[in-house]
């Protein structure tokens, strides 16, 4: 498994394969459309599948390895990012979802427990209120509002300046932006127990094609969850961390009262990424979780589709 610490020992220069992180050998999955996806399956038990942030891939879950003793681990490089590379043409949201409910369904998870993080939340969205969202048995989001560019009434995103000044510096300076957004991650000030990992991050993010995550942006700034929210079934925990530099509490209060079954757990000393920055908690409050669903996630299931 990739260690954050090893970046001062020249990490950096290795290949993305060796970067991604994780002890199970790499598998493809092939699209409809003949991309290959990278995923990783490992441990036995519930299904957790693991969805990441916007510029990030699977390798930043690596401390939920530990929970592959307990759980059935899906980690999956989502198209553009990581090891599923895309081979051109302009990505969106719902392309991602569409990449994960063939994962899904290929692999005939059941009773399954979703995890996304920031865009990989959006990407869970669509898969639970779509004909796969019947495999999973409960969700959880991760720092993410439900429409990402504020307008009108809505004001629990981003100011819409901030959404253009954003894809402004993906276009001009991609690295520079790249190298920024993952120090931003952090709770800050950064600590030097997390200079490693912040530096780590910043590298990670600055691999991306640019031109892949211009059009991703794109396509995250046009989606609009509100109203697909109240379809969304599965019971859901929202995890959000205090120092998040990009949504404060007022959004997750928003997304606890819109879906049906959801309820809020702070982690008091992270910005936007708690899985990273409190993997410890984090790793326990996804056990609980988990537990509370059901014993048996083929009789969860089955009361879900009925």
């Amino acid at each position: 498994m990739f260690q954050f610490a090893a970046i001062a020992s020249g990490a950096a220069n290795l290949p993305r394969e060796e970067c991604v992180g994780g002890e199970g050998s790499l598998k493809q999955f092939t699209a409809a459309d003949g991309e290959r996806i990278a995923y990783r399956d490992e441990g036995a038990g519930r299904p957790v599948v693991l969805l990441h942030g916007l510029m990030a891939h699977s390798g930043f879950f690596a401390s939920q390895a530990a929970l592959a003793g307990d759980f059935r681990l899906i980690s999956i490089d989502l198209r553009g990012h990581g090891a599923s590379r895309a081979a051109g043409g302009a990505l969106t949201v719902r392309q991602l979802a569409e990449d994960v409910a063939g994962i899904a369904e290929s692999l005939d998870l059941q009773g399954a427990v979703g995890i996304g993080w920031s865009l990989g939340a959006s990407v869970l969205w669509h898969v639970l209120a779509g004909p796969t969202g019947s495999r999973f048995a409960g969700a959880v989001v991760v720092d993410m509002t439900a429409r990402v560019m504020n307008c009108g009434d809505w004001q629990l995103g981003l100011s819409p300046e901030a959404c253009d000044a954003r894809t402004a510096a993906i276009a001009e300076d991609f690295e520079t932006f790249a190298a920024a957004a993952g120090q931003a991650i952090f709770a800050q000030p950064i600590g030097e127990d997390f200079r490693d990992r912040a530096d780590w991050a910043s590298l990670e993010f600055a691999r991306n094609d640019p031109a892949a995550i211009g059009s991703l942006w794109a396509s995250l700034m046009g989606q609009d969850f509100r109203a697909l929210l109240r379809r969304i079934r599965q019971p859901t925990l929202i995890v959000r961390g205090a120092h998040s530099q990009l949504y404060g509490g007022a959004t997750a209060d928003h997304l606890a009262a819109v879906l049906p079954d959801a309820r809020i757990v702070e982690f008091a000393a992270s910005g936007h990424a708690p899985h990273v920055e409190e993997p410890d908690k984090f790793n326990a409050t996804i056990r609980a979780f988990a537990e509370s669903l059901s014993r048996a996630p083929e009789t969860r299931t089955t009361q879900m589709m009925n």
